[in-house]
């Protein structure tokens, strides 16, 4: 059809003396302009790429992919599963035909009044915006690569317990699901870094990312997306659909129930819509149990945290994200480490805590089962952030309204390094002798709230600046619920 379109076309560019009949006769001669000429010769070229070619072409990358992934999956504790290496398509096919999504997208189409065809569409709008595109080379390949270059170029990276005894007791057949403390956007690159021996991470991802050229990397890497409002039935029960399907097939994930970052710095009441899912589609008398690993994170410096604070009293504040902030940063940033004026941002603090069976869970907990485990699984999360030296700094100046002396801090923060070792608390210090220890945690920590001008420190005193106190509420609110283990001497 196009081919006779082109002809037509051509046929009609010419000049009307040179215009003559459209005859049948095959043996006549049909002059084209160039550029007609040029675009048969493309429309052909694909359409016999894509009938002899493509299909060998994707046999040869699909071998090769799966011949990677089988070497990958000799090597990782968790191996990939089947589901998150089926083609996307498959995967779409497989949450849109489900009888439950098929009876959400009838009682749609009832409500908003639309064809059943038309709702369909919707559905499968929200499939291909949840739906990930997962490539073991991309992740594995590239993204663990900058994941790691960006956790060490930064932070001084510390597993303050990995507690490799009780992950390694886990069932191999079974789910795993990370349930972490939402600190930063770090909180992504330094995790997938950190399990990275252990399997690849499937997270759920807010609106903020859904830019080029973030939404297809994500997508690659194995995120899904989440809408944060105007939650419909028939999206909310696609989105639940695609969670219980990856639960059920073993792809390990990451959840931060709290849902966004924490704007004080304070660990956060659960939502859980990502556990009710998992919990409505779990099933105590199969084969493949969920266990919940939390994960408590903690920084000596969080590269959002004025923009947190800043957005702390207003609760309907979004975060965009912008290329050209991103642009701006990288470049100061290779200024500062050409010039030689860039020191890491102290501190990257990870601690696992222990892990919680579903199934067991379920077992003792028949009611109320979703409210229960989200408040059981932040409480082992929050019992679990590492204790960090600017952290344990600021709750000290905060308690001391600002103003106290340096030896006197010394004194206070060996005290309660000592009552929170005894408690169990994960504290994470330099790795020297427990007195050069504290003493240089101290020093590392007031360095670097001076540098941002947070504080500032004349012979033994140590002074809040008026440039933004809230900032040291924010750190210190990390730890607060460790203040009872913490008795300050006043």
């Amino acid at each position: 059809m196009l081919m006779s379109i082109c002809c037509v076309a051509a046929w009609w560019d010419l000049p009307s003396p040179q215009r003559l009949p459209l005859s049948l006769d095959m043996f006549n001669t049909v002059e084209l302009p160039v550029w007609a000429l040029v675009l048969i010769g493309v429309l052909a070229a694909i359409t016999a790429a894509s009938h002899f070619l493509f299909p060998s072409v994707r046999w040869f990358f699909r071998r090769r992919a799966e011949r990677v992934v089988a070497r990958l999956n000799s090597k990782l504790a968790r191996p990939i599963q089947p589901f998150k290496l089926a083609r996307r398509h498959d995967m779409i096919q497989n949450v849109l035909y489900d009888p439950d999504v098929i009876r959400a997208v009838n009682k749609y189409a009832d409500e908003m009044g639309v064809p059943d065809n038309v709702a369909f569409e919707t559905a499968e709008r929200y499939a291909r915006e949840i739906v990930p595109a997962f490539s073991a080379t991309m992740y594995f390949g590239l993204g663990i690569r900058v994941a790691r270059l960006m956790s060490r170029s930064l932070y001084r990276v510390r597993v303050v317990n990995p507690r490799s005894e009780a992950m390694a007791a886990i069932d191999p057949e079974a789910t795993v699901v990370y349930i972490m403390n939402h600190r930063s956007n770090m909180d992504y690159i330094l995790v997938t870094y950190l399990a990275a021996r252990d399997s690849a991470l499937s997270y759920a991802v807010g609106e903020w990312a859904r830019v080029w050229p973030l939404r297809p990397l994500i997508k690659m890497m194995g995120g899904y997306f989440i809408r944060r409002k105007n939650l419909n039935p028939l999206y909310r029960r696609i989105l639940a659909r695609y969670v219980q399907l990856s639960s059920k097939e073993g792809v390990a994930q990451a959840i931060f129930p709290e849902g966004g970052l924490s704007r004080t710095g304070a660990l956060g009441q659960p939502k859980l819509g990502l556990i009710s899912y998992i919990i409505d589609g779990f099933q105590p008398d199969t084969a493949r149990d969920v266990v919940f690993v939390p994960v408590g994170l903690n920084y000596d410096r969080v590269l959002e945290d004025r923009v947190l604070v800043a957005a702390a009293g207003d609760k309907s504040a979004r975060f965009k994200f912008r290329i050209s902030h991103l642009v701006r940063y990288v470049g100061r940033h290779l200024w500062h480490r050409i010039t030689g004026k860039f020191h890491r941002l102290g501190f990257a603090g990870v601690a696992f805590g222990r892990p919680l069976s579903l199934r067991e869970f379920v077992s003792q907990h028949p009611e109320d089962t979703a409210l229960k485990l989200g408040a059981e699984l932040m409480a082992r999360v929050g019992n679990v952030v590492p204790i960090l030296p600017v952290s344990l700094v600021c709750h000290h100046i905060a308690q001391a309204g600002g103003q106290m002396s340096r030896s006197k801090l010394v004194a206070g923060f060996a005290q309660d390094v000592a009552r929170l070792r005894a408690a169990r608390r994960e504290v994470c210090m330099p790795d020297e002798s427990k007195d050069a220890a504290e003493g240089r945690a101290v020093n590392e920590a007031l360095r670097m709230l001076e540098l941002r001008g947070l504080i500032a420190v004349a012979g033994d005193q140590i002074r809040l600046t008026s440039k933004a106190p809230e900032v040291i509420d924010y750190y210190a609110a990390s730890i607060g619920q460790f203040c009872e283990d913490i008795k300050l001497q006043n």
